[in-house]
């Protein structure tokens, strides 16, 4: 699989996060965060919080980071990695492509966290 259609660059503005659901693998959706950052770059991570399964794109996003709305962990949306108790672990980043308008989202690899 390559990258796919996740939005359109119009959809979010700078510190803004939204849902979207991609085809994995094995056709089953999975659901990523789409976020632009305060610089207004984007990055994709799992939707899913990894200390309470819950939805990071419902979270504030300031600068490059994320927090979960639930317990107020942070995660770096330029890593995944949580730089704010309670999560400890981070979470999947994607590699994100911006073509013209559109912004693609491969999920078939993930970025090392560094």
């Amino acid at each position: 699989m390559t990258a796919q259609l996740a939005c359109m660059t119009s959809d979010l503005g700078p510190e803004e996060a939204m849902l979207v659901e991609l085809d994995g693998p094995d056709g089953a959706p999975v659901a990523v965060s789409v976020i632009r950052d305060a610089d207004g770059e984007f990055h994709a991570i799992s939707d899913v919080c990894s200390h309470g399964a819950v939805s990071l794109s419902d979270g504030e996003v300031e600068g490059c980071l994320v927090e979960c709305w639930l317990h107020g962990s942070q995660f770096d949306v330029r890593t995944g990695k949580p730089v704010q108790l309670p999560a400890v672990r981070p979470v999947p980043v994607y590699p994100v492509t911006v073509d013209g308008e559109r912004v693609l989202v491969d999920i078939d690899v993930t970025v090392p966290v560094s």
